[in-house]
């Protein structure tokens, strides 16, 4: 079996040692290294172990003659652009498990009409990451609420809507939050 193992962890910006460490359990560089290079047989079970590493599908890291690529032409930096010393793939964004999404339908704060918010589905035990973040928070009655989290405290959140003159706003012991990690945004 030809595998993208190689691909996927460079276009996720992973050393060797990095994967080796995410999987579970922990194994060596010189085996995803070898597995890599197909020196050592991928089977199903470290094709799992390894896709779970990288946070990708197991399928990602088959290669299927009939799958697009999309090639990276150019890396922009602080000192311009310019072309990659090695060949090089981006993965297309694919949503983790329990992922939720927002779609913003008119512009407001930084987000524009058509943006799509890809959102994690945070516990109350994991709040504090989102301090200082854009969150939505759900409300009785299928409502919900959306701003930056200013503080949490004894159980309430305290939110500062997006807008301008928007008035702070307290919410008791929500039973999660999704919180934005990726901005999928068209052009033109």
């Amino acid at each position: 079996m030809i595998t993208r193992i190689r691909e996927v962890r460079k276009a996720k910006r992973m050393t060797l040692d990095d994967v080796a460490r995410a999987c579970k359990p922990p194994t060596t560089p010189q085996t995803v290294g070898r597995l890599e290079t197909g020196m050592r047989t991928v089977s199903i079970g470290w094709l799992n172990r390894i896709a779970d590493a990288l946070g990708v599908s197991p399928t990602d890291l088959v290669d299927h003659p009939e799958s697009e690529k999309l090639e990276v032409l150019a890396l922009l930096g602080s000192d311009g652009a310019s072309a990659p010393r090695k060949a090089q793939v981006a993965l297309p964004p694919r949503p983790a498990p329990a992922q939720v999404a927002i779609l913003v339908t008119s512009s407001i704060g930084d987000y524009r009409n058509g943006d799509e918010l890809w959102c994690d589905r945070i516990q109350a035990e994991e709040f504090g990451r989102a301090i200082n973040r854009d969150i939505l928070v759900p409300r009785p009655t299928g409502r919900f609420q959306f701003g930056r989290l200013l503080a949490r405290e004894d159980g309430k959140l305290h939110l500062l809507p997006l807008g301008s003159g928007a008035r702070q706003v307290v919410i008791n012991d929500p039973p999660y939050v999704a919180l934005p990690v990726k901005l999928v945004r068209s052009f033109g």
